[in-house]
């Protein structure tokens, strides 16, 4: 066979007047020891536990060696630890370190019933893609996939994590919402043509507060950014007043949401909202002495100059009711830059420069949000034919991320990287070599002794080991 041909000492460029030579004879080795710290985050919160709550495994449990749990916690950590395809887990269904963390009893695979499955202790492609793949419809007759995700269920769970996350409430409770390009590239499901973004894509909707994820829900993109927003608010805000009947609600997004359906639902429901909204001709009108007056500043200073106006406007057709916006006339050296948002706190709570500059421009740090789980958390390899597989596929990457963010949130505050993006947590608190050795009583993780970030390390693992177990909400 070829693979008998491949050659198992490889000699490189020698150092001085000693050879160097390379051979694949460590042992078990992994590059992801520091993953064991994902498994404490887990441990204090129970995520993937009530992720898997979400799905009804109609599996015959007498004929399985994977428990719905421990599939789950692969696909997961996998994800985390930024191995995105699942063809991946053909190779890894070998690591004894990931075994672990799925909270396999036989790390090693040795004790598996198939001679073939022997040394192999994880699920691979095959078996994992069930997860994804079984249609709506499945049951216990079903011939081959038969774990079915319950969608509305893992809605409630996000909002469930991130109430129990938080002994007391944020004050206020910001909801940012907002919707983003999910190229696609082959013949899938629900596929349409965006002018926007010049691209084949789905427009996923996204709603996050205080960096937890509540919504994350996969749409086609021949719709307007704002749809299903409503439908959303009405799921969340009342979960959230059963847990924090006094809070302020406060829902913010970019002018794609400044629409008279979300607007008036806010206002009937006692929630508060700040949207931007797309400039016109009668906007401009509005605020045109104070564009010439910052003109003017910019002439005297050489520097960048604001003026806000405060005013009270309405459309023609669309909407209900006279509102309050906030006009921002800004001159920069390419000239005039008008901006304008729309709220419904009134100006004695909240003057104009501060709605525009503290309020509504924080709105920026939801895109980080977005940013990290779709290039960090592969939010956007939503690759399946299937429109409800990439779905399926977004809640994984979602919960994955929603362990970073804790992780982040718990074990880093403090720290140098407390604000770190998770690419930057996976690279250099997860990324940890180790050699793997498993005894009959233990699991012995010895770790490479030149890791730069040990204090760090051995903080985080303080932290999250005093982290108890969140109460259920």
């Amino acid at each position: 066979m070829q693979t008998e041909c491949i050659e198992r000492t490889f000699v490189f460029q020698p150092l001085d007047r000693r050879d160097v030579v390379g051979k694949f004879d460590g042992g078990t080795i992994t590059s992801d020891a520091g993953a064991l710290l994902l498994r404490e985050v887990d441990r204090g919160t129970s995520i993937i536990q009530k992720f898997a709550a979400c799905f009804t495994d109609f599996r015959n449990p007498d004929l399985i060696e994977h428990e719905l749990t421990g599939l789950i916690a692969q696909r997961v950590y996998g994800l985390a630890l930024g191995y995105e395809d699942l063809n991946d887990h053909d190779e890894l269904r070998k690591d004894p370190l990931l075994a672990t963390l799925a909270g396999k009893a036989d790390p090693t695979g040795q004790n598996r019933e198939q001679k073939r499955d022997r040394g192999k202790p994880l699920a691979g492609k095959s078996t994992l893609n069930r997860l994804e793949l079984t249609p709506e419809g499945a049951n216990r007759k079903s011939r081959y996939k038969k774990i079915v995700i319950r969608p509305e269920a893992v809605d409630d769970f996000l909002v469930d994590v991130f109430i129990a996350a938080h002994r007391e409430p944020p004050k206020p409770l910001i909801l940012d919402f907002d919707a983003t390009d999910d190229p696609l590239h082959v013949e899938q499901e629900d596929r349409f043509f965006h002018g926007y973004y010049r691209e084949y894509c789905y427009l996923p909707l996204y709603a996050f507060c205080e960096g937890f994820p509540l919504c994350a829900k996969l749409r086609p993109s021949n719709i307007d950014a704002s749809k299903g927003t409503v439908e959303e608010l009405k799921r969340i805000v009342p979960r959230l007043r059963e847990a924090w009947p006094e809070v302020e609600i406060i829902v913010r997004g970019d002018s794609g949401f400044c629409r008279e359906e979300i607007m008036a639902w806010c206002e009937e429901n006692k929630v508060e909202y700040v949207f931007g909204i797309a400039k016109n001709k009668r906007l401009k009108d509005e605020i045109a002495e104070e564009l010439e007056d910052a003109k003017k500043q910019y002439e005297q200073t050489g520097k960048a100059s604001r003026v806000y106006k405060d005013f009270r406007y309405r459309t023609r057709k669309t909407w209900t009711r006279e509102r309050r916006v906030v006009g921002k006339a800004e001159h920069l050296s390419k000239g005039e830059n008008p901006r304008f948002v729309i709220t419904s706190l009134p100006c004695e709570e909240i003057a104009a420069s501060e709605l525009y500059e503290k309020l509504y421009c924080a709105r920026g740090d939801m895109e980080n949000r977005i940013k990290e789980q779709q290039l960090d958390l592969f939010a956007d390899r939503t690759s399946t034919t299937e429109f409800r597989g990439n779905q399926v596929r977004l809640y994984f990457s979602t919960v994955a991320y929603v362990l970073l963010h804790i992780l982040r949130r718990v074990g880093l505050q403090g720290t140098d990287l407390e604000k770190a993006q998770c690419g930057t947590i996976r690279l250099k608190l997860l990324k940890i070599g180790a050699q793997v050795r498993v005894t009959f009583r233990k699991v012995w993780i010895s770790m490479a002794t030149g890791y730069p970030y040990i204090d760090l390390f051995a903080e985080v693992y303080r932290k999250l080991r005093a982290l108890t177990p969140l109460p259920a909400s």
